[in-house]
């Protein structure tokens, strides 16, 4: 569990049983399938230079019923444009929208029958494919393509079971690459566009922050034991829906740190638990929702002399400052709701979203950036602010203050029933920021370009004969089978480099408990010492146990082998040997060397007897230099100081 943050406790399970806490997750993981979900292109992601792009703007659709999703139509009043970036070669016409999807990829649909196996989920009779309405810029479509594989089901952690909602097949979002604030438009690239992912929903069955994280462990080894999931940053993805009780359901979306799930669900219970104490001091004021009004006052002219540097630069850009009195918020927009976040930062949340500004000034916080004490006075006695009231001041052009103070006065009616029901954005730190509104039911419509596949009784007859071994299994056997110690084996099965050391012991005939120790222990070491391990590939380790199982290189050879291929990763094997001078040396130059020593320091040896071995292993391994195995080096060592004595 990671190290709480200052400032906060640590998790207490009655405690968030006591506040009624409610988690549901909704794990994504992109699936390592031959080709993406509607298209024949390949499931990479790129770093190169695109080959070319083309910009869009999107618009929102009406339901079935001819209504319109609120987040769908808030994305799209903000006329942002979309530039997508594409390659030739391994992106197509289905991601550009230019032509129809092609059949649903089997293999995508095979894996979540796997999954549903290991969860006792129900696989449906036909699988649908469903639109669900994003017009944030993230697919061309303005749509997802989503489909439901099974219902149901339930994962055991610990001695509780967790319902399991849904099992889905859906195509992964294009990548944002920028933000073009200037011209108003987003950068997204079409490599990721269509992956295909697994969705896995769970019930809010979880009650704890810790049980939270543990419930994403279980059901992420599972998705692992499949054996057809990508590894690595960005290919598995959280959005962590929490409530308490009298809160409201917040969705934090995208969250991608799975040693921080504890502490977002903490800190998020945290926040509400705030929220609701806000809502009982308004309360206690005597203050509603309709005694918050939208009156906004020019107060432009107290700041003429302001040295304010950002209302100086609003005004001289031709902006003006706008003020809007909260009726009742007095000392309340100040108040902590998580670590380093209060209320007047969830209001500046609003109405940077709302509007574009880059940010607001409260009374709670003022005097403050050149803001003085006479401008604070002469504003409350324009907005009619009394004690317990609250101002917010915000300085733009005229249209964005509006925009902003609107957002503002509909968050703080929002503050007086508690916890508004969100989208938060999850930030490094374990808090988050509001990202948009909740979308609704109204999002969803059937999929008219993509035929069903019925999931016959022969398809899941076969997917049940050929079950893969779990996670946990798989981690029992490699301690019988290989004798790794239990740490190593529990290391090394969650590890991404899990099928590189099944790939090495099928291949070579090393120690497993040398390639685990290498995989997990040895490239870390290096790393920490600056040696760029990141251009180590597969194939460098591949190289390198093959020639220590043919007695080409001994094992003590490793840290120096490898830091060679990371500084020279197109290299050969045999350059790697050559450069290090670390080929196997002959039996008889080994046996010279440990000769000479031997002789050399007779007198030490006759004193020390059988302990002066310690001492020389040393002494032989320095001057061997990784050409000799450390066994054999011993070995020979210990014979011929048993000869001299």
């Amino acid at each position: 569990m990671p190290k709480p943050l200052e400032g906060t406790k640590l998790s207490d399970d009655n405690r968030f049983r006591k506040l009624g806490l409610k988690v549901g997750l909704e794990l994504h993981q992109q699936l390592n399938t031959q080709h993406k979900l509607f298209c024949n292109c390949p499931t990479v992601v790129r770093d190169e230079q695109p080959h070319g792009n083309f910009i869009r703007r999107l618009r929102p659709t009406q339901s079935e019923m001819g209504e319109i999703d609120p987040a769908a139509l808030f994305e799209f009043q903000r006329q942002k444009r979309f530039c997508y970036e594409y390659y030739n070669d391994t992106t197509c016409l289905v991601e550009a929208d230019e032509e129809p999807p092609h059949n649903l990829n089997e293999e995508g649909i095979d894996v979540c029958l796997t999954m549903a196996n290991f969860l006792k989920s129900k696989p449906v009779d036909e699988v649908h494919p469903m639109r669900k309405i994003v017009i944030d810029g993230s697919n061309t479509t303005g749509f997802q393509r989503t489909t439901i594989v099974a219902n149901g089901g339930y994962v055991v952690v610990g001695n509780k079971t967790i319902g399991i909602q849904t099992i889905c097949l859906e195509e992964d979002a294009a990548r944002k690459i920028a933000d073009d604030e200037k011209n108003n438009m987003r950068i997204y690239r079409l490599d990721r566009l269509g992956i295909p992912l697994i969705e896995v929903a769970t019930d809010p069955d979880i009650q704890t922050p810790n049980e939270a994280q543990e419930v994403a462990l279980a059901i992420g080894l599972l998705l692992r034991s499949t054996g057809n999931v990508k590894r690595g940053l960005g290919t598995i993805r959280q959005d962590v829906n929490v409530s308490i009780k009298s809160g409201a359901i917040t969705e934090i979306k995208g969250f991608q740190q799975l040693e921080m799930l504890s502490t977002l669900v903490e800190l998020e219970a945290q926040r509400q638990e705030k929220l609701l104490e806000i809502r009982d001091t308004l309360k206690a004021r005597r203050i509603s929702r309709a005694q918050i009004k939208a009156k906004f006052v020019d107060v432009t002219t107290v700041f003429d002399k302001s040295e304010s540097k950002v209302i100086k630069k609003a005004v001289d850009s031709g902006g003006v400052v706008l003020a809007v009195n909260l009726l009742g918020f007095a000392n309340l927009l100040g108040i902590e709701i998580q670590p380093n976040r209060r209320l007047g930062t969830e209001l500046s949340d609003y109405a940077k979203f709302w509007s574009g500004v880059g940010g607001i000034f409260h009374t709670d916080e003022l005097p403050n950036y050149g803001i003085t004490d006479s401008d604070i006075i002469e504003i409350r006695k324009l907005v009619n602010a009394g004690e317990q009231d609250a101002v917010v001041i915000v300085a733009s052009l005229i249209e964005r203050c509006k925009d902003a103070l609107n957002a503002i006065v509909d968050r703080a009616r929002d503050a007086v029933n508690g916890v508004p029901a969100e989208t938060r954005t999850p930030l490094p730190d374990g808090t988050s920021k509001y990202a948009r509104p909740r979308p609704g039911s109204k999002r969803m419509y059937p999929e008219t370009d993509v035929r069903p596949v019925k999931i016959t009784e022969s398809r899941l007859k076969k997917i049940k004969k050929n079950m893969p071994e779990t996670i946990e299994h798989r981690e029992k056997r490699f301690v019988k089978e290989y004798e790794l110690s239990p740490d190593l084996a529990y290391q090394i099965t969650r590890s991404q480099n899990l099928d590189l050391f099944e790939q090495i012991i099928k291949d070579s005939a090393v120690s497993p408990t040398l390639v685990a120790s290498t995989l997990e222990n040895t490239v870390v070491s290096l790393y920490r010492n600056q040696i760029p391990t990141e251009n180590l590939d597969d194939n460098h380790f591949l190289m390198m146990f093959k020639s220590i199982s043919k007695k080409t290189i001994s094992s003590e050879a490793i840290p120096a082998i490898l830091t060679f291929f990371a500084n020279h990763p197109k290299s050969s094997i045999e350059e790697a040997i050559e450069s290090t001078d670390l080929g196997m040396a002959t039996s008889y130059e080994v046996e010279t060397v440990i000769k000479r020593i031997v002789t050399e320091r007779e007198d030490f040896i006759r004193q020390e007897r059988e302990r002066s071995i310690g001492g020389l292993m040393g002494i032989a391994m320095q001057e061997l230099r990784g050409k000799a195995d450390g066994k054999k080096i011993k070995e020979l060592l210990t014979i011929e100081i048993e000869k001299l004595l």
